[in-house]
């Protein structure tokens, strides 16, 4: 399936500065978001207890938090609807001192004058374990990155290497960025997509360079803005399609999946985009930003295969008996 022509050559580079200062002053947003408001962690990793409500009728908003504010142990407390008018959930960074005390009684207690309801969740988590969760979910991020970075650079060579590392810092920056600006909280759910969309925008950010690559040892054309609009011509309809598949899951998801899982298919939703975005229009041109010679990889492979062709040599006239 051919989303466009298989033969006709995009030019994708005359406009590849342009694509890469946009995309760079809305990374630089990001980071202005990142370093000023920060992110809103969830109880995975800000600790505290989340109680989640189903009441029978439209939960009383107002009636439950005067009824909670008599209790210090609420102060401070986040009610919001979970999806519904009926269901909410109670956020407060207190967690309950003692093991016996029954957190869903003390609320019912509390609550009993707000109408017929059902305690559906009650998760609890110290902040020190929050603390351990958040350290762990960079550490793993970071682990990650240069993962990528040795294996790209084994793969291809240190420049594209660079590349791929400069495409995915941008694309997870715009994607926390836009997690700030929508007040999605940062909790396992979110961390696992911000993972997963590092997977992903890499597959498609080497896809394009394999592409390259190949074009580069096949082709004695020296214009290497030519050969990038070539290799992202021809592997344009594969990228569409790969994306619009996950796109159209996640939004499901999304829309389908209810309040549980909208921080992971918002993030992911964000991430397809912007993975994209950044696969077709931003990852190439960086090659050429940071220098990529043309003439200086190609001296490199005849190098290689001069070298290859002389071990060959050398290993018949050992065999010969001649050496």
């Amino acid at each position: 399936m051919e989303f466009f022509s298989k033969g006709k050559i995009y030019n994708f580079m005359k406009y590849g500065r342009s694509f890469v200062l946009s995309t760079l002053f809305l990374a630089a947003i990001s980071l202005v978001l990142i370093v000023t408001k920060g992110f809103d962690y969830g109880v995975d990793f800000a600790g505290g207890t989340v109680v989640q409500i189903k009441y029978e009728a439209k939960a009383p908003l107002d009636k439950i938090r005067e009824d909670l504010a008599k209790d210090k142990m609420f102060a401070g407390a986040q009610i919001t609807e979970f999806g519904s008018d009926e269901e909410i959930v109670i956020r407060f960074s207190t967690v309950s001192e003692s093991v016996g005390q029954d957190i869903g009684d003390h609320i019912r207690t509390l609550l009993k004058d707000t109408g017929s309801f059902d305690i559906r969740k009650i998760d609890i988590v110290g902040p020190k374990i929050g603390s351990e969760l958040r350290e762990k979910g960079i550490i793993s991020a970071i682990l990650a990155v240069i993962g990528i970075l040795i294996y790209v650079a084994v793969r291809f060579e240190w420049k594209f290497a660079v590349a791929s590392i400069i495409t995915l810092v941008h694309d997870i920056t715009i994607t926390l960025g836009a997690i700030i600006l929508f007040n999605i909280e940062i909790s396992l759910d979110v961390l696992a997509a911000v993972l997963t969309l590092i997977g992903y925008s890499l597959n498609d950010t080497i896809i394009i360079f394999d592409r390259i690559r190949e074009e580069l040892e096949e082709t004695k054309n020296m214009n290497f803005s030519e050969i990038i609009n070539i290799c992202v011509s021809k592997t344009l309809s594969r990228t569409t399609i790969t994306s619009l598949l996950v796109f159209f899951v996640v939004l499901t998801l999304y829309i389908f999946g209810g309040e549980i899982i909208h921080g992971f298919s918002f993030t992911m939703l964000l991430g397809v985009i912007i993975g994209t975005y950044s696969s077709i229009f931003i990852s190439a041109p960086f090659l050429t930003l940071i220098g990529f010679s043309v003439e200086k990889y190609k001296a490199k492979i005849a190098l290689r295969e001069k070298n290859k062709i002389e071990k060959a040599k050398m290993r018949a006239m050992y065999e010969k008996g001649t050496v």
